[in-house]
């Protein structure tokens, strides 16, 4: 079994510093790609919140780096993102050990698939850095929270802490109208890294997830919509480390086709190891001005 990764310190400006994990250096070639990773917990969550996803997509092929965004009500929008952002330009020196120029990816899960959407669209913007794709777990995109899917699921275990991380995040209804703090409701999406959303039949998120990979595609950008057949349980169990991920049980890398607590992460493990190698063809192929679909 690999070690658990240490916690390292980033450093990002003379007056900010965040910590990360980074999983899979040292286990993977400097050729693999690095992908900056954001966690769940309703904008209040922890690193340890992110350890089970982290350790999945480090077995689908990248170096993750796993970073502790400033997060709660004393860290409004757009605090958490330009901290997040700083990083993602930061991610593949503090990775070290790959050539310049490696493909770079944003991930997150729940509250870190709102930030790692609204980083793709900055990093759009602000042309820099080029990513190669954007990977969004159950993500919260909308602080609404009127979906049917949303109005079907039992608000006490569910609704409550959404609305509470929302209200917790914006700090004011007004910036619920930014589009980097609620990317569904982005009118302009073209231009922006490749994309694979990840979703389940119980998740109360489905239905933002599956309108903005839709509206993604209608865009131009290459999206793929990756629906999981058997119920989930997210997004409580993509952010409950303790009880679903122990240290025997998820090492920090995932073989294919092991036993795990979590009856979904071999599939999540292969949709985003195709994504990656779907994405890596098309920078190898240099054809920005004609989309290809991911499948």
């Amino acid at each position: 079994m690999a070690p658990s990764p240490a916690t390292e310190t980033m450093e990002l400006t003379s007056r900010l510093s965040l910590r990360v994990r980074i999983h899979g250096r040292g286990t993977l070639p400097s050729t693999a790609p690095t992908m900056l990773h954001l966690h769940g917990g309703a904008f209040a969550g922890t690193l340890a919140d992110g350890e089970a996803v982290a350790r999945i997509l480090a077995a689908a092929g990248a170096v993750v780096v796993s970073v502790d965004y400033p997060a709660g009500p004393a860290h409004p929008f757009p605090e958490a993102l330009e901290a997040a952002y700083l990083a993602l330009c930061q991610a593949p020196r503090q990775r070290g050990g790959t050539r310049r120029g490696g493909r770079l990816y944003v991930a997150g899960e729940e509250a870190g698939g709102n930030l790692a959407a609204a980083l793709a669209l900055m990093a759009r913007d602000r042309r820099e850095p080029p990513l190669a794709g954007q990977i969004l777990l159950s993500p919260m995109l909308d602080p609404r929270l009127a979906t049917a899917s949303c109005r079907s699921a039992e608000t006490g275990a569910i609704g409550c802490p959404l609305a509470e991380g929302w209200h917790a995040y914006l700090g004011s209804p007004d910036r619920a109208c930014h589009p980097y703090a609620a990317p569904g409701g982005a009118l302009r999406l073209a231009g922006v890294a490749p994309a694979l959303l990840l979703t389940g039949p119980d998740d109360p998120l489905r239905d933002e997830a599956a309108a903005y990979a839709q509206r993604l595609a209608a865009s131009g950008v290459p999206a793929r919509l990756h629906r999981i057949a058997a119920p989930v349980a997210w997004p409580g169990l993509l952010v409950a480390p303790a009880a679903t991920c122990p240290e025997a049980a998820c090492p920090d890398t995932v073989r294919p086709g092991a036993d795990s607590p979590l009856p979904w992460a071999d599939e999540v493990r292969a949709a985003v190891a195709a994504f990656l190698d779907a994405t890596a063809r098309r920078v190898a192929a240099r054809k920005p001005d004609a989309p290809e679909p991911l499948s």
